[in-house]
């Protein structure tokens, strides 16, 4: 029988599950069971955990068949805990270092009370950190086990399930349970509180509390902020059995009303539309529960129970009022102070979103309105496929104008037609974020469609990197504009839902960019490398590294006239630098010299992808792309340490294991030209390195993908309607070029290039 039992719910939080699932079994302290209890969660939270349970024997997971909420999916976790203490983490919360062993510890000294108490520490979005405020109550009662007859002050603890440990035994005893609805945790914190004959105090933090920006039930107003009412009705019930626990009743009393107070003057708990409603039903409880000889706590602290008291929403109303005015009057000053206003395109802005949306227009933009490119044109072109009556008009720069394909609607940004545009267009598709002074109307839909899995960190988990200095605060209100956001893989739905926290629906259609390689045919390659000027005898190389966060420009990290020397005749090298690079001098004298082809300003990376037989890479998402062809992927990698260091990454590409390296890895220029000259490049290692790095990130790349997107969003179809995942082992990608054969002269059919 293992000493803790640690209870944790699970729904809708696979951005966070892992990072609590480690935290609990990479404890020192190793006699525990976890009992995870998947509450029926749609999203892809139930495979992690058998993926956990098939590693650790400690691990039981319960899958249950429909949802009951978070108090009932603990309750189906106590009935299957065996250890002498039952804990509950919530699972996008996580365990300090070394807490359970200092769980145990403080229980061992206090004599095995029926109830521990320990600390927590508050981690915000922003990646600030803030104290509890009960350290000084909880370390003032040392190793000694107490009531709270003893010790009335306990009652003003944290009343949550999860910053205490239940001996198991006790627990039954007194047959505590959870109950349904929200706000579950007080009446169950209170009942054990009072029941217990010893609480044990500990004050070392050992929960880290997450507070996210958004998604939090207890943080999203509504109807279900009502569910505190019949909580404290069960409480009261609770004691009204039990007389002897009637000392208690006036602490207790001013518990729920100062946590009715609490929750009716927050605008994330309680609408206020519903604060009348609210108020008075708060009022009655005031009469009902308040003890005889009540006095309301002095000071502000006093004002909502003098208000409840006085039944007089008119004065609570008054009161929010006040408090209003002071707020939107500092707003208007910051205003000010930063000279906001930008009246002229605001005004027709503002008028153009008052005038009926067009339900047939959708707006598309694609790396900060540098063209027609990405999983944006591969959606727009199966939309005119599919759903011929939708109108599409680009977002493009001045620039870009110029190479957009014939037949293009587009407009220029921040022109008059533009805020007509953003304003009036049903759907707005992007691959990045439109910019923040595009407001998202009543009915819009924003399709975020990204563009690459993410290896580097992203979103609020670039805060301890050098991004640190971009505003989150903005990222997040770009990110709640989003209905849906394109998944290329469960791994990227995992890293979305955590870093951009906002209340949109993750569609895992596989990228749309990516279809082509399943659809293009040994004619297509064929004629690209015709257009590309690359003779079919030769094998053609792709040199595609990512941008560097320490480094300006596009600086090479290998001699490429000697590589290319080295590797003779046999080969061609393509070097494509990252977009956000402009033209390289160096590339144009080498391409003038005939050693190498610079197709960095090349309109297509899908057609460069199909043209070449093998990519040499680095950090680039491409890899994740180049893996759907199942063609031999080359990681150089000579700085691996800086760029770790400086951006941070989610797994280590370099360390030879499966799914996690694509193939051959060169940590330096010498390794890099052994691995073609040996051929290691395209050995039967790299082969299974690829098998296993295509079944973790291109699970759904099968071709289409921008159908199921095209059908989801704008055709609003459901689930089974859209086409149904081909296995990765079942597909058969665009043949490499030095495998691919003309078709016969009366066969061929032309196929429109790829943009």
């Amino acid at each position: 029988m293992p000493r803790l039992s640690v209870i944790v719910p699970v729904f809708k939080v696979q951005g966070y599950l892992r990072e609590c699932m480690d935290s609990v079994l990479g404890q020192s302290f190793r006699d525990l069971e976890v009992i995870a209890v998947d509450d029926c969660s749609p999203d892809g939270s139930g495979r992690i955990l058998d993926e956990y349970a098939a590693r650790d024997d400690r691990v039981t997971v319960l899958h249950l068949p429909e949802n009951v909420g978070l108090g009932r999916a603990r309750n189906a976790g106590v009935e299957h805990a065996t250890g002498d203490y039952l804990l509950f983490l919530d699972s996008d919360d996580s365990y300090s270092d070394g807490a359970l062993d200092a769980i145990v510890r403080q229980l061992d000294a206090c004599g095995e009370p029926d109830v521990l108490v320990f600390d927590h520490v508050r981690h915000y979005w922003w990646n600030g950190v803030r104290e509890s405020i009960f350290g000084d109550l909880l370390a003032s009662t040392g190793t000694r086990a107490e009531s709270v007859f003893e010790n009335p002050e306990l009652l003003r603890l944290f009343a949550v399930a999860w910053n205490k440990a239940y001996r198991r035994e006790f627990y039954q005893e007194h047959e505590l349970s959870f109950e349904p609805g929200l706000y579950e945790d007080a009446p169950l914190a209170y009942e054990a509180m009072i029941s217990a004959e010893t609480i044990g105090c500990l004050s070392r933090p050992c929960v880290i509390y997450r507070q996210r920006p958004q998604g939090a039930i207890t943080r999203s107003p509504g109807k279900k902020h009502f569910d505190i009412f019949p909580q404290y009705e069960s409480l009261f019930a609770f004691i009204d059995k039990r007389p002897h626990l009637d000392s208690l009743r006036p602490l207790l009393f001013e518990r729920m009303i100062s946590h009715y107070g609490f929750c009716i003057q927050r605008p994330d708990r309680v609408h206020p539309h519903d604060r009348r409603k609210y108020f008075r039903i708060a009022a009655r409880h005031y009469r009902r529960y308040r003890p005889d000889g009540f006095t309301p706590p002095s000071g502000r602290a006093g004002l909502p129970f003098r208000l409840m008291a006085a039944r007089s929403y008119l004065g609570f109303a008054l009161l929010e009022t006040a408090k209003q005015a002071r707020r939107s009057l500092r707003k208007q000053a910051r205003k000010v102070k930063h000279g906001l206003g930008r009246a002229v395109y605001k005004a027709y802005y503002a008028f153009q979103r008052k005038l009926p949306l067009d339900e047939k227009l959708v707006v598309y933009s694609a790396y900060w309105d540098r063209g027609v490119s990405c999983n944006p044109a591969a959606i727009q072109r199966k939309a005119a496929e599919l759903a011929p009556d939708l109108k599409a008009v680009w977002v493009v720069r001045p620039s870009a104008a110029a190479d957009l394909p014939k037949g293009t609607d587009y407009v220029l940004p921040r022109s008059p037609r533009y805020w007509r545009t953003m304003a009036r267009a049903k759907y707005l598709v992007n691959n990045v974020n439109f910019p923040d002074f595009v407001e998202k109307r009543a009915g819009q839909i924003h399709l975020q469609t990204h563009h690459g899995t993410p290896l580097k960190s992203m979103g609020l988990d670039q805060q301890q990197f050098p991004a640190a200095g971009m505003s989150f605060r903005a990222l997040l209100r770009r990110a709640a504009r989003w209905d849906y956001s394109v998944s290329a893989n469960p791994h990227s739905t995992e890293v979305w839902d955590r870093v951009y926290p906002c209340p949109y629906e993750h569609l895992e259609t596989g990228y749309p960019r990516n279809d082509v390689y399943a659809t293009a045919t040994e004619e297509d390659v064929l004629e690209i490398r015709s257009k590309l000027g690359i003779a079919p005898d030769k094998i053609a190389l792709l040199y595609a590294p990512t941008m560097r966060d320490y480094r300006k420009g596009f600086v090479p990290q290998l001699d490429l006239e000697r590589v290319s020397r080295e590797l003779g005749d046999k080969y061609v090298l393509l070097v494509r630098t990252h977009y956000f690079y402009g033209a390289n001098q160096a590339l144009s004298e080498l391409q003038e010299r005939g050693v190498l082809r610079d197709v960095s300003r090349y309109p297509s990376i899908e057609e460069l992808n199909l043209a070449s037989d093998a990519i040499i890479t680095d950090y680039s998402s491409v890899m994740f792309d180049y893996a759907v062809l199942d063609r031999p992927i080359v990681s150089y990698v000579p700085d691996w340490e800086a760029y770790r260091a400086s951006r941070g990454t989610y797994f280590d590409l370099v360390s030879g294991r499966k799914g996690e390296t694509p193939g051959a890895v060169a940590r330096s220029e010498d390794e890099l030209i052994e691995t073609f000259t040996s051929g290691a490049w395209d050995s039967p290692r790299t082969t299974e390195l690829r098998a296993a790095f295509r079944e973790r990130f291109c699970p759904y790349d099968d071709g289409h993908a921008a159908e199921r997107v095209v059908r989801r969003v704008f055709l609003r179809e459901g689930e089974s309607a859209l086409p149904q995942v081909v296995p990765v082992a079942e597909r058969q990608p665009a043949k490499p070029p030095r495998l691919a054969e003309p078709p016969p002269e009366s066969s061929k059919v032309r196929v429109p290039s790829v943009t």
